[in-house]
């Protein structure tokens, strides 16, 4: 049995922000861009891993979900309190360099971690957390 992850969700609160950080900025491909049930569908992914996407997904896109739970959704992404993405890079330091130059807001320059790995963290334009670390063989 070979089970691989496939997709997996960013919150955020505006597609066309979103699509320019990570299409723009960290360089990923857009997959889908399609309007779908009256939302946006809409994916990115890494070009060097064609079999994984990120799907760029609203606070209010849980069918299920109550309002008051959407509302807490959306006020918790604006504080920036959900979850962060780790992405691996060959170059954690161009990385960076890359990311600030943008405008990201950056949590933690370049630093070599005592668990191995050498990373940096910004936020991407809805808030989220994102870490990118470089393995000590690269």
């Amino acid at each position: 049995m070979d089970i691989r992850l496939s997709q997996c969700f960013i919150a955020v609160d505006d597609h066309d922000k979103a699509l320019a950080f990570y299409r723009d900025v960290l360089g990923f491909e857009v997959r889908n861009d399609v309007g779908f049930e009256g939302m946006r569908w809409v994916t990115v992914g890494s070009p060097s891993q064609p079999d994984v996407e990120i799907v760029l997904e609203p606070p209010a896109a849980n069918p299920n979900a109550s309002p008051a739970d959407k509302q807490a959704m959306a006020e918790l992404l604006a504080k920036g309190m959900l979850r962060g993405v780790i992405f691996s890079t060959d170059d954690c330091d161009a990385t960076f360099e890359r990311i600030q130059a943008s405008g990201a807001e950056v949590l933690q320059e370049p630093v070599d971690q005592p668990y191995g790995v050498r990373d940096c963290a910004f936020r991407d334009p809805a808030g989220n957390m994102l870490r990118f670390n470089q393995r000590p063989d690269k």
